[in-house]
């Protein structure tokens, strides 16, 4: 019994100055890790002064496969496409809102990431999703590489993806009166929104097809829409609604916005419309 303790004993201490060799010999004279900080290109330097040193936004438009749905044909947009799409998105959502809201109000209300994707979302249904907002805190834009900044749908189209998700996160800061909405065009919403026409969905009341799968998406399209058209643009499309009904559902759909927008944010949501076309027109001239 002593000679296996002993035995024992040699073997634990034989191990244990082997195991002390060989991590001696193994041990790297410095460190593995790249501390290095690496150089940022000029885009990122813009990004940064434009987005991230002002308004704490941060923009992902490397792929990152950790921020976009896997299951999806997604890519990254080419580089020289990204500074357009965000001069669109400062010139026309962020000066916008800081000129009739105030300069700190994209400071304290906005999404703190945006993550830009070159192609286009498709769902199953052969829709498309043009933006996503979670949680509040990341916008996602689709389509980044197929943006023509000198061309007024393209510009109107992207514009009014990023206004809708910013009216979602408006909402999350402070809610609308979804009770007052709800009992407007109550029977009009519809999951299957996407069979509809345009011009179906407006006799029914609603400014977009879209506009009816929910009340809170009805909120966020009437909002949105309103704020890509322009004073004339909005009045021939009231004026285009043939059904009285559906017209006056639209003007006072319109109603409870400009009052939320005054009420929750001292916003009038009017001049906010005006700073927004004026900054369109100037953003497709240059």
């Amino acid at each position: 019994m002593k000679i296996l303790k002993i035995q024992r004993f040699i073997a634990i201490i034989t191990g244990a100055v082997l195991f002390a060799a060989c991590a001696h010999e193994d041990q790297p004279t410095e460190s593995q890790l790249d501390y290095s900080v690496p150089n940022k290109t000029p885009l990122d330097q813009w990004i940064t002064s434009s987005f991230l040193d002002p308004y704490n936004i941060k923009v992902y438009y490397e792929w990152n496969q950790n921020l976009v749905d896997n299951n999806r044909f997604l890519f990254p947009p080419t580089v020289d496409k990204v500074q357009p799409a965000l001069e669109i998105v400062k010139r026309i959502w962020i000066d916008s809102y800081s000129t009739i809201g105030g300069a700190d109000f994209v400071k304290k209300i906005s999404p703190r990431e945006f993550v830009l994707v070159g192609g286009t979302n498709l769902n199953t249904t052969g829709t498309q999703i043009l933006g996503l907002a979670e949680g509040g805190q990341r916008v996602t834009l689709f389509q980044v590489d197929y943006l023509n900044k000198n061309s007024r749908p393209d510009v109107t189209e992207f514009i009014h993806t990023i206004q809708h998700e910013y009216v979602h996160i408006l909402n999350q800061t402070k809610p609308f009166d979804v009770q007052a909405w709800s009992k407007l065009t109550p029977s009009g919403y519809t999951s299957s929104w996407y069979i509809y026409s345009l011009a179906t969905s407006r006799e029914l009341g609603f400014i977009t097809s879209y506009a009816r799968l929910n009340v809170y998406e009805d909120f966020a399209e009437t909002a949105s829409t309103i704020l890509t058209y322009s004073e004339a643009e909005y009045a021939a499309f009231l004026a285009s609604v043939v059904s009285p009904t559906a017209k006056a559902n639209l003007i006072k759909k319109e109603a409870i916005v400009v009052q939320y927008y005054k009420d929750a944010f001292g916003i009038d949501f009017y001049a906010l419309r005006d700073e927004a076309q004026k900054n369109t027109d100037e953003v497709i001239e240059l």
